[in-house]
């Protein structure tokens, strides 16, 4: 058994790239592998900002010796076509075999073909996996025709420790790498796989990702409980940073007092987003006036001159920061307001200020449907809570909208729930982001995904496939968190339309082309994922929406909870079962009649104890279903259904439905079909899977 050793030298290989294209190679090569007949023990890719490479060990030197049984034609076939077989197989006729089977005899090869040496078949494979590797953009260079991320410059293939020689563009391979940029820029020689990853080391190059992750985060909280402070949580920053660097050293260095009344978030974005300096905080969680930087180098004085010039380029962008902060606070958000009918939203659903109209009509309907909100504060908080899109600081980072319009908010005096509403009405952006519970916030957050929705499905630029332009999902979602989170009983389909009036009225000649139901099934789809996560089923869900006429989620769950329930009980069970027959009966005969057998049962027509005490028992557990669904007594529905297991059962055990009278077999069939009917008033038991 031998390694193969993979590298590709090139200039710097943009961070976000680099675990993908790693594991990329891995499964591209060791596919080609396996399609070779070559089994291996271990494959590892590894990736740093000016190398790709991949170690599989355990492999054979050579392929496995293979046996393949051909069947050529018929002994009496034409001669040509028995010498374009031997031909093919490359054997003569002596050579092959005649065997008799059901179709006649025919002729039989055995080909015996002998394995190729590991090191050949490698050449062939490899540059196949690497032209197919699939980088998000890649590039030409020079007059050569190879395409990839960054000009290749170098690339070692080694098997068994031997140079297994192939071409990649202009590129050839060898043994031969390069360190890190300064510190081991000259060429060096690799002898193996095995020596690989400690060779590099020596090099100053730490080739495995994890490793410089794990690395940079250990001296980065070391350096931060030395000075009794906790490195901020971000998870993404370090694995961007963990890809700039070959040899992380990790320094600390200081904020000016001056700029530390500036928001922290503020700070802290300008240092991620600029600088991918890591953040630390106090014990307490406010910012602290320190930084970390993870740098390239090691420097002889300590790293002194590295934190000097960092600390000063960073000084140049807070000073930014601190001017935006300054400026903004000049004018206050209301008076930014006009300014929002000059910034387009979408070219058919109006600007900015016209979504903002919009707002404030919305959310005052939506208000006294969110318990402690205040119809006034939430037009007001409506009014504001885009106008931060227009400061300077959001144009910088406009990942700070609406935490931004917070602050702006608190300053001018605005009552809390409006700053608040403001910061908070985007959420939830995810499944992960907290919800706002903030009566305020919820209702300001409702009307801006409900106004979304309704605008793109109104335009036809709904959700396809896996493409969504507008995050048309996410608002969804985030409509069904606001709304199940809080408990909030919202009539969907009304507000709807409210929503579809205000674009209508709100623009000259908007043509609307929305379908409330088509939008209120894309909720239900929205709704099933959410929930499945839950463990929720999406029969159950599909069993009480398709009933249709349901718009308020929060009925609609607890009616979902009850079906469950009662599904896992045994009555519930049975009784599907019932339902199951009643219903496959009666489409099989309604099919064969080409009729429907929909209606009341004629009681004259009943002539057994059992179909007499179903159809009794019918009408009134039918109605007493009906009316605990009216008064939102799920519950207390789904007993009433378990108690129609016993008629219904004997119904089944002791009549035959076929009756050979015409008058009552069609009677019968009605009374299966008052089963089904009965059912159907608490959900569309026909939903149900398994």
């Amino acid at each position: 058994m031998a390694d193969l050793l993979l590298e590709l030298f090139s200039e710097e290989i943009p961070a976000r790239m680099q675990a993908r294209a790693a594991a990329d190679l891995k499964r591209l090569v060791t596919e080609k592998l396996k399609a070779a007949g070559l089994t291996f023990e271990q494959a590892d890719g590894y990736a740093t900002p000016r190398r790709l490479a991949l170690i599989v060990g355990g492999l054979p030197t050579a392929q496995p010796d293979v046996s393949e049984e051909r069947r050529g034609p018929r002994t009496d076939a034409p001669g040509k076509a028995i010498q374009g077989f031997l031909g093919s197989v490359g054997l003569t006729l002596d050579q092959v075999e005649q065997r008799e089977t059901p179709k006649g005899k025919f002729y039989y090869a055995v080909v015996h073909k002998k394995g190729r040496p590991t090191a050949e078949v490698l050449a062939e494979i490899l540059p196949e996996a690497l032209a197919a590797l699939p980088w998000p953009k890649s590039m030409r260079w020079g007059a050569h025709n190879l395409r990839w991320v960054r000009p290749l410059h170098a690339m070692i293939c080694l098997f068994d420790g031997t140079v297994v020689p192939f071409n990649f563009g202009h590129v050839k391979t060898d043994d031969m790498t390069f360190g890190h940029r300064f510190l081991a820029p000259d060429r060096l020689r690799v002898a193996d796989a095995g020596q690989y990853i400690s060779r590099m080391k020596e090099a100053f190059v730490v080739v495995d990702g994890s490793a410089r992750k794990a690395a940079i985060a250990d001296a980065a909280g070391k350096i931060a409980a030395d000075e009794g402070l906790v490195l901020k949580d971000d998870p993404g920053l370090l694995d961007e940073v963990a890809g700039l660097v070959e040899w992380p050293v990790v320094l600390a260095g200081s904020i000016d007092e001056a700029f530390m009344d500036v928001p922290p978030e503020v700070l802290v974005t300008a240092m991620r987003t600029h600088q991918k300096y890591l953040a630390l905080t106090r014990p307490d969680g406010t910012l602290a006036p320190r930084f970390v930087v993870v740098s390239n180098m090691e420097a002889d004085d300590g790293g002194a001159a590295i934190i000097d010039g960092n600390e000063r380029v960073l000084r140049a962008r807070l000073a930014d920061a601190k001017f935006f902060w300054d400026q903004d606070r000049k004018q206050t958000l209301e008076s930014r307001v006009p300014a929002l009918h000059e910034v387009i939203y979408h070219a058919k659903l109006g600007s900015l200020g016209d979504k903002v109209v919009r707002l404030q009509s919305l959310a005052a309907e939506i208000a006294p449907m969110v318990p402690g909100a205040d119809r006034d504060i939430c037009r007001s908080a409506a009014l504001l809570a885009k106008a931060d899109l227009t400061t300077e600081m959001v144009g910088e980072f406009p990942e700070l909208q609406g935490l931004m319009g917070k602050y702006y908010a608190e300053g001018e005096g605005e009552k809390p729930e409006v700053a608040a509403a403001v910061a908070e009405h985007y959420a939830p952006q995810g499944p992960g982001d907290a919800c706002p519970t903030a009566p305020t916030s919820v209702v300001v957050a409702l009307a801006d995904k409900i106004d979304a929705l309704v605008g793109f499905f109104a335009i036809d630029e709904k959700p396809t496939g896996s493409k969504d332009p507008f995050a048309l999902r996410r608002a969804a979602l985030g409509v069904i968190r606001l709304i199940l989170e809080n408990k909030l009983r919202l009539p969907l389909v009304r507000l709807f339309e409210l929503a579809e009036r205000l674009y209508t009225e709100s623009q000259d000649g908007f043509k609307s082309e929305l379908d409330t139901a088509e939008l209120l099934a894309f909720f239900a789809d929205r709704l099933k994922v959410h929930l499945r996560e839950q463990g929720v089923r999406h029969d159950h869900i599909a069993a009480v929406f398709d009933l249709g006429g349901e718009d308020d989620l929060v009925r609609l769950l607890a009616r979902v909870d009850a079906l469950a329930g009662f599904l896992e009980s045994d009555d519930g069970a049975n009784l599907l079962t019932a339902y199951r027959r009643a219903a496959n009966i009666l489409r099989i005969e309604e099919k064969k009649d080409g009729a429907a057998y929909d209606g009341a049962a004629a009681q004259k027509l009943l002539r057994e104890a059992e179909e007499r005490n179903l159809y009794e028992s019918l009408a009134t557990i039918g109605d007493q279903a009906r009316q605990a669904v009216a008064g939102e007594d799920y519950a207390a529905a789904m007993a009433a259904l378990a108690s129609l297991r016993a008629p219904v059962d004997g119904f089944f055990d002791r009549v035959t439905v076929n009756a050979d009278e015409a008058e009552l077999r069609e009677n019968r069939l009605r009374l299966l079909s008052q089963i089904r009917g009965a059912l159907h008033d608490v959900a569309d038991f026909a939903k149900i899977e398994g």
